[in-house]
Formats: C-alpha cells, structure tokens, sequence
C-alpha cells in the first residue's frame, strides 16, 4: 500500500516508518522542518515539508503522494516546555493540529479518495472519573470540565468523532515509553521533581513505542474502524510505577506531596490525573487487531529503556 504519514520524525513516527517500509509499503512521511528530511531519508521513506495547519498544503502533499491509506501522527509537544499547571497552553499546537490538522487531512483524504485513516488520539489516564479503574472503549474520555486541561480534552475528542465519521480508527496510545519517549520524566525523576501526590492513586496506562508502532501497522493492514486501546496489559497505580521508573533510572524513591500542595504547584489537572486518572483495557485491540505486545508490562520494559 503506499501509506502517508503525517508527522513522520517524531518519536512514533520514527518507530513507524521503518515497519510500515519492512512489510512492504511504500511510505511518504511528513516533517515540518527542511532538517527533518535527511532523517527520513535515511528511514527509507520519501520526505515532503508539510505544515499541517496550512489547509492548502496539506491538500497538495496528499494529492502528491496519492496515498491508499493517512496515518495522523501530528503533535508538537516540547518536553523543554512542560508545563502541567496549564497543560491547554502547553498542547496548544498539538490541540490545533488534533482539531484544525485532523481537518485539513480528513478533506484532503475525501478530495482523493484516500479509503483508510487512522489517527493517534490517546489513552494514558484520562477515562471517565467515575465507576473503576480500568475502561474500554465503550467509556468515554474525560471531558475535564472546569480544568485547564479543557481544550486538550475537547481536540482529542474532535479528532476521534472526526475520524470515526469517516469509517476510520482511532488509536488511543497509553504513556509511550521506549527511545526518546521518556527523557523528560526520567530527567524529573533524576531530579526529583516528579512526586508521588496524596496516596497515588490515578492509574495510568503506559505502552511501549514498538508495541504502539506493530499495533498501528496491524489496525491500517486490516483497515480497522472504530477505537482501539493500544495499551500494555498492566495498568497501574501512580503509587507503584512512579517509584518503580526512579528505581529503573538509578534514582531516589521520588517525595511524596499532599494534595493540597501539588494543586498549588502543579494546578488541578495535574492532581486529578495523579489521584483519580484512570488506565484502560487493551482486549479488543488483542482480540481484534491480533496484536501482541513484545513489552506486556512496564514493569519490565521500564528496566529495560530509561535513559
């Protein structure tokens, strides 16, 4: 198939394009930047310079690279600028290419006749705050009402009915660990400045960069419909993968902060996810995708990657 790929140098991207290319597809993948090209080069796929808020050159690359099926891989966060207090203004770039980019890519796969898209949307602890721990796709995501975390809510919300009205899949991905994924949290563990709030109890749900990236490959060959948890098989408390990725890092167990203090340094947003965010099933991707997770557990893959 010849497979487009939107946001192709970034850290999924990265993990993507070489399989896509070792099944047998020919891949043109996207980067924002001229300097992006020479990666892509070497990757194997042909590289184009594309801005995907720019509604005109996103038609004009996918009509180029007349693509059977869009991959949308595009985000813009900058671990340098984290900023969890306000995490709207963080992903304010990403929440833009979630709503106007998955927009402009979804006109344009309409324009040429594209047959498949999917779309990353995200799975890490943001399910529904009520009921238990774990959800499936049958829960909704969080609508985050009355947080600063808002808008991030209602993109990705955007990108998945966008999508799913159009036949296509979208992929909620679990904390993505693995080359590059994770330096940021590892750099804050190292400094203990990532701590454990109240008793840590929000669950996450993580996933490992190659596991996400065969997942991926797996929905686009079967031209799946619908969303897909692509997650690892062992969600998790704050409480018990927080100290275990200090550990995995040569770190000291990292401090513990009471709610009302991290609300004070880190907003709600933040306390919410770390006290009541919830994890999520991956049954369905297994059962229908046949997906196999080569990292099952973080509890494995965290000693294995930390940088």
């Amino acid at each position: 198939m010849r497979v487009f790929v939107a946001g192709g140098t970034g850290v999924m991207g990265r993990r993507l394009v070489p399989r896509l290319l070792a099944r047998g597809h020919q891949v043109t993948a996207t980067t924002t930047r001229t300097a992006g090209l020479g990666l892509l080069e070497r990757l194997g796929a042909v590289g184009v310079v594309m801005d995907g808020l720019d509604a005109m050159a996103v038609g004009e690359t996918v009509a180029t690279a007349r693509p059977d099926a869009i991959v949308h891989q595009m985000t813009a966060i900058d671990a340098e600028k984290a900023d969890m207090k306000h995490p709207d203004r963080w992903f304010r770039t990403t929440n833009r290419l979630r709503s106007e980019g998955t927009d402009h890519l979804m006109a344009a796969a309409e324009a040429t006749g594209v047959s498949h898209v999917l779309a990353q949307s995200a799975a890490v602890a943001g399910g529904i705050r009520e009921g238990g721990w774990v959800k499936t796709e049958e829960d909704p995501l969080d609508p985050e009402e009355g947080t600063t975390a808002r808008g991030t809510a209602q993109a990705v919300r955007h990108l998945v009915e966008r999508v799913l009205r159009a036949g296509g899949a979208a992929l909620r991905y679990g904390g993505l660990y693995g080359p590059g994924a994770t330096d940021d949290q590892v750099t804050l563990v190292r400094r203990r400045r990532l701590p454990l709030v109240g008793k840590g109890t929000g669950h996450f749900s993580w996933v490992h960069l190659d596991d996400a990236a065969e997942a991926t490959v797996l929905a686009m060959e079967q031209k799946a419909a619908g969303v897909f948890n692509i997650v690892d098989d062992e969600p998790a408390p704050v409480s018990e993968w927080l100290p275990h990725l200090a550990a995995c890092a040569g770190a000291k167990r990292p401090p513990r902060i009471p709610v009302w203090a991290a609300r004070l340094l880190a907003g709600q947003a933040a306390v919410t996810m770390m006290t009541e965010g919830r994890g999520f099933s991956n049954a369905k991707a297994r059962r229908e995708l046949g997906w196999e997770l080569r990292h099952p557990s973080w509890r494995q893959g965290f000693k294995e990657e930390p940088a």
